[in-house]
């Protein structure tokens, strides 16, 4: 129960960051820990295939964001298609 409280945590950090960077695709508070989550999701898969492994929790909540940001972009280019 902890981790999913932290993970849900370190989603909504990330999201709310990359929906800072991204102006105008901010989803809200439960759509930016979804982006969160999902960026989590995203750049964990992501960041160790190129060789980038970040630890402890700031390196969770960096990794969560990039991932948001990645999932922000491809949601940005889906919508003016």
């Amino acid at each position: 129960m902890e981790s999913l409280i932290v993970f849900l945590l370190v989603g909504l950090v990330a999201g709310w960051l990359a929906g800072q960077v991204v102006k105008g695709y901010g989803f809200g508070l439960i759509g930016n820990i979804l982006v969160g989550v999902g960026g989590a999701f995203l750049g964990g898969f992501l960041l160790p295939k190129i060789g980038l492994a970040i630890g402890g929790i700031i390196g969770s909540i960096v990794t969560a964001f990039i991932g948001a940001l990645i999932l922000l972009a491809i949601i940005r280019f889906i919508k003016k298609v």
